[in-house]
């Protein structure tokens, strides 16, 4: 699911945000922990709440209402969203606190024991958060509408009219995981695979494409299962409707089981066109023992020869992971498989957790379960080779022509704009301003650790 990321940023003033001084309209602060998904439905709710007549302010001013995104990847995503609960409560007493997300699907019965928390949502009816709210403060009493998600059949369409990133957008096509990893909470939190209508995905692509995006994510919970619940209808279908739709120029996938490239899957995606050449690859343990524990339905040797299948059609594809160390029993040995396999795959980038027990999940009962000074051991050794890795894959392109999508001003220098080329890799150049959004051939000339530097040709 990715890393947890505080969505606190600093207050702007537009027509959507006022200062919490301007007591003429309702206020509201969502705070966002986990996943790109996370950050879509949080973007969606916004606009719930904007259509009410609320404005939504930032960081710490005060708000009418706080809404508590949550995520529960690891205990530490847990204690993370109660310290957000504590926090906002702190900064308006007298707010209405809605707490909604994975941890409260899970663990609702541990929310309501938080003081101050009014509305209680877990992964499903999100279109009722205004209305919840509002009745919570009429009656002032406390709102819990969490229900089992087990049998939770039908996708849940809270879409967003106006994206406020200005280049790159999500589109959020499934939610839901059956894979039911022996380490993993998430299929508890999401409950099974539920499918958007291909119809409604390409209606959004095309808004995005009118309001002058050029790159979607195709992003969900278990994207590559998209489908499979409706039948007659695949992840590939997705792309190629997406592909058609004009001014879209890119189109990125977001994390997704290696399983499901094939033959097949790159030519087509080859021959589309608009395809990046990024594939985040689930990974997790480059040691068959370790993955057969884990319940990942792939070897090594498969994981290998997808990615040598990738990069047969798309050479210059960067090839993303994530890892986890110290799962239960994880030997010194079974480690140092891990490391040699990443070194060989050659990854361009790759993220590590530590692994943390999930209660509910069987992982948490297995035995020999590894010592945290060891975890964080093998954990500072994989970052550091993931470095190595990276610095390497950038390398490769010194001197080379690549397209960036220009997203945003560079924080360190204001003068630069900073972007992403199709394969993933993060470029700095000095130039106008008004290239945001467009994207644009450089001349790379530098490699700083995680960025490159380009340069216009005769700028």
């Amino acid at each position: 699911m990715g890393e947890n990321k505080n969505r606190k940023t600093k207050l702007n003033l537009d027509n959507n945000e006022v200062s919490s001084k301007d007591k003429s309209k309702k206020t509201v602060c969502i705070l966002t922990l986990g996943c790109k998904v996370n950050q879509y439905e949080t973007e969606a709710m916004e606009e719930m709440f904007q259509k009410n007549e609320y404005a939504i302010v930032r960081g710490e001013d005060t708000a009418d209402v706080y809404v508590i995104n949550t995520c529960t990847v690891t205990n530490l995503s847990d204690r993370k969203s109660r310290q957000f609960i504590r926090r906002a409560k702190k900064l308006n007493k007298d707010s209405i606190m809605a707490v909604v997300g994975c941890y409260s699907q899970v663990a609702p019965q541990e929310v309501e024991k938080i003081q101050g928390v009014d509305v209680i949502i877990g992964t499903t009816d999100r279109h009722k958060i205004v209305e919840l709210c509002e009745e919570a403060k009429k009656r002032n009493q406390r709102i819990n509408i969490v229900k089992s998600i087990k049998s939770h059949k039908e996708f849940e369409n809270i879409n967003i009219d106006n994206i406020k990133s200005k280049t790159r957008a999500y589109i959020k096509i499934q939610d839901g995981c059956n894979q039911f990893c022996s380490y993993c909470i998430i299929p508890y939190a999401r409950g099974p695979i539920r499918s958007r209508s291909l119809e409604n995905i390409i209606r959004e692509a095309e808004k995005l494409s009118k309001a002058g995006f050029k790159e979607v994510v195709l992003t969900g919970i278990h994207v590559a299962s998209y489908g499979k619940d409706i039948g007659g209808i695949t992840l590939l279908d997705v792309i190629e409707k997406v592909n058609q739709v004009e001014g879209i120029e890119r189109i990125r996938l977001s994390s997704i089981e290696p399983t499901l490239i094939n033959e097949n899957f790159m030519k087509t995606i080859v021959d589309l066109g608009k395809v990046c050449d990024h594939f985040h690859l689930s990974l997790q343990s480059g040691s068959d023992s370790v993955l057969k524990r884990m319940n990942r339905k792939y070897t090594t040797k498969e994981y290998r020869d997808i990615v040598n299948l990738i990069r047969h059609y798309m050479p210059n594809a960067g090839i993303t992971t994530d890892i986890i160390v110290g799962f239960p029993g994880e030997t010194e040995e079974e480690f140092n498989e891990t490391y040699e396999f990443i070194k060989e795959i050659g990854f361009s980038r790759i993220h590590v957790f530590k692994y943390s027990p999930r209660k509910g999940t069987p992982a948490s009962g297995y035995k020999d379960q590894v010592d945290g000074t060891i975890k964080h051991i093998r954990s500072e050794k994989l970052i550091k080779l993931g470095e190595d890795l990276m610095m390497k894959f950038n390398s490769t392109f010194l001197g080379s022509s690549l397209n960036v999508l220009f997203e945003e001003e560079s924080k360190d220098q204001p003068t630069f704009l900073e972007g992403y080329t199709t394969n993933y890799i993060r470029v700095k150049a000095e130039v106008s301003k008004d290239l945001e959004g467009k994207i644009i051939p450089l001349e790379i000339i530098d490699a700083k650790e995680e960025i490159l530097i380009g340069k216009i040709k005769d700028f």
